[in-house]
C-alpha cells in the first residue's frame, strides 16, 4: 500500500513513488497523471545501448558527470513531496552539479535522482506519435533540461532541442555533438543507426 495518506493535488510522496515503482514498474508523473512506461522494441534497445556505451566511455574517461540508462528523475515540490517524475531513455548530469547533489544528499544512492538532468535522450518507438514526443521534449525543457535529443530510428534522424529555443535536425550521415553540455562529445550517427 502507498505510504501517502494525503497529498497536495498532483503530487506524490517520494516513498509512495518508490513503492509503486517497485510494485508496478517504472512510470512517469506528468501534471498529476500517472503514465506507465511501455516496454521497448529491440531496435530501440540496440540504439540506446550503443549510445550508452559510446557516451559512457567518453563521460567516464574524462570524469564529466553521471550518465544513466532508463533511470527516473523526479521534480521535488517540497520536503518529501514530488510534483513530477520522468523516465528518459538516457540522462546526463554534469560532474559539478552531480557532485554538489551527492554532497547535499547523503542518501542519494537510495532514491531516484532528485535533480533535473543537463541532457535527456528519447528514442522514438514505431508506435509513438511525433507530436506527443515533441510535447515531451518541451516538458523536459520546461523542467530545466538544457539539451534534448529525439532519436528516430525509422527516419534515421535526430532532432536536437536546446533550452534557448534552438531546434536542429541531423541525419544518419551527420556527426552529433554534445553542444555546450558535452562539448567534446562526437557521435557518428551512421554507427548509432547501424
Amino acid at each position: 500500500m502507498d505510504t501517502a495518506v494525503a497529498s497536495p493535488a498532483g503530487v506524490m510522496s517520494l516513498e509512495a513513488f518508490i513503492e509503486r515503482c517497485e510494485r508496478e514498474g517504472l512510470f512517469e508523473l506528468i501534471d498529476g497523471e500517472i503514465v506507465p512506461v511501455t516496454p521497448n522494441v529491440l531496435k530501440h534497445n540496440q540504439i540506446s545501448g550503443r549510445l550508452y556505451l559510446r557516451m559512457g566511455a567518453h563521460v567516464e574517461g574524462a570524469s564529466l558527470g553521471y550518465l544513466a540508462y532508463e533511470s527516473p528523475y523526479v521534480l521535488e515540490y517540497q520536503s518529501n513531496w514530488l510534483r513530477g517524475a520522468r523516465v528518459p531513455d538516457l540522462l546526463f548530469v554534469n560532474a559539478v552539479r552531480f557532485a554538489a547533489y551527492t554532497a547535499q544528499t547523503p542518501d542519494w544512492g537510495e532514491k531516484p535522482l532528485i535533480l533535473v538532468p543537463d541532457l535527456v535522450i528519447e528514442i522514438i518507438s514505431p508506435t509513438d506519435k511525433f507530436v506527443k514526443v515533441m510535447d515531451k521534449a518541451r516538458l523536459y525543457l520546461r523542467d530545466g533540461v538544457r539539451l534534448v535529443w529525439l532519436i528516430d530510428p525509422q527516419s534515421r534522424t535526430v532532432n536536437v532541442l536546446t533550452a534557448d529555443g534552438g531546434e536542429f535536425l541531423y541525419d544518419a550521415g551527420s556527426t552529433l555533438t554534445g553542444g555546450d553540455v558535452l562539448p567534446e562529445l562526437r557521435l557518428d550517427l551512421h554507427e548509432i543507426f547501424a
